[in-house]
């Protein structure tokens, strides 16, 4: 990473620090008891109507076993602050087989697989090489992929910043033969080609959008991490034309008094623009854009990597906040693995003395997104099955 790229990441970092520290939850947001209501009359409109048009389909969340969320635990999935691959490869066989009810691997992936899906791995790279989504973790999810017959042509990794991959270790020579691709990129050191447009700009599906009313303004620095400006999030060509199904692997992480696991992991990283978006309509986009069909149609399966993660401090990396959780999350229902990941957040920030009750906003998003028909938040709805292996 060059000297350059170091000073603009850590400017973006710091534009987006309230971001990083949860602010956007824990103090930014009203703090009178929020309304079950999916819209208020306070909160700027935004075209969810037009994601509720469209019908449908066989794998559309909540998937195949909407209310359901496995927990695998290992106890020693850690060994020097690294996941352990033996045991993580247990692990993710374990949820595998629990979720489906397979009598073996081949038949669970194929549950959802066949040889030929284009296959999307959502990965969360953002909070640098101690706190995303791990590279034993992904290397497992692919290795048993292919053992159950899908071809590494068919296999794709991704996220919003091509760069933030590559820093985190989603590399070719990491993983051979896997297309690695993000939405915002660099070409041969450049955001922008000879005529100053954006290279990501052609990665961008303008037939597909997340439109609210909430004016998106940048500096030219900022720009190239946010790709357009206005009121329009684009979702990414990756999610609407180069895979047919995606597997989500967020970190098991807080954000203030709420988290940030599957529909985070999506909504954020599958559009544009969305700096304007995170103060006034966090809970909103986290589960509207996620009832778009891109996201809604096409993630048929979520594993939360909560071998390590952190309860404070998140979604940014501070390592006094970091804890080996030594679990991870299988489901389809994004909704019921983010309140199951959510109750694991909460019982360790409470013992940890962070917070003594639930915040009023802290589970707003899925609330909405329950609405929405994408999942269950309700705890006595949700069948939580716990799996510890040694």
């Amino acid at each position: 990473m060059t000297d350059d790229h170091s000073l603009n990441r850590r400017r973006f970092l710091k534009i987006t620090s309230a971001i990083g520290a949860g602010a956007i939850v824990a103090s930014a947001l009203p703090k009178e008891v929020f309304s079950q209501d999916v819209k208020t009359p306070d909160k700027p409109a935004t075209n969810i109507q037009d994601a509720m048009k469209h019908p449908r389909v066989e794998n559309s969340m909540p998937g195949k076993f909407p209310g359901k969320v496995v927990e695998v635990i290992h106890d020693k999935s850690v060994i020097e602050n690294k996941p352990e691959s033996k045991a993580v490869n247990s692990m993710v066989s374990a949820g595998m087989l629990g979720l489906t009810g397979a009598s073996d691997l081949k038949t669970a992936w194929r549950t959802f697989f066949n040889p030929g899906d284009r296959i999307g791995i959502k990965v969360n790279p953002v909070a640098g090489k101690e706190l995303s989504t791990s590279i034993e973790v992904t290397r497992t999810v692919i290795a048993q992929l292919i053992d159950a017959g899908i071809p590494v042509e068919y296999i794709m990794i991704w996220d919003r910043r091509e760069f933030e991959l590559e820093e985190t270790g989603f590399t070719p020579a990491n993983f051979p033969g896997i297309a690695i691709k993000g939405t915002e990129c660099k070409i041969d050191g450049s955001f922008t080609d000879a005529s100053g447009k954006l290279f990501s700009e052609q990665r961008i599906d303008k037939d597909w959008y997340y439109w609210a009313d909430v004016e998106g303004k940048y500096d030219a620095e900022t720009l190239p991490y946010m790709v357009n400006e206005g009121k329009y999030s684009y979702f990414s060509k990756i999610c609407t034309r180069e895979v047919d199904k995606i597997i989500n692997i967020p970190i098991l992480k807080n954000a203030g008094a709420s988290v940030t696991l599957c529909m985070k992991n999506l909504a954020y990283g599958a559009i544009t623009n969305t700096g304007r978006l995170h103060k006034e309509l966090w809970s909103e986009t986290t589960a509207e854009a996620c009832a778009f069909p891109p996201l809604r149609d096409k993630v048929v399966l979520n594993i939360v990597d909560g071998i390590r993660g952190c309860y404070n401090g998140g979604p940014g990396y501070n390592p006094q906040f970091v804890f080996d959780f030594k679990c991870m999350l299988f489901g389809t229902d994004p909704v019921a693995v983010d309140r199951i990941g959510y109750e694991i957040i909460q019982k360790k920030r409470k013992e940890e003395g962070v917070q003594k009750d639930e915040s009023p906003r802290g589970r707003q998003f899925m609330i909405l997104a329950q609405q929405l028909g994408l999942g269950t938040q309700d705890l006595d709805k949700i069948e939580w099955k716990k799996t510890e292996l040694t």
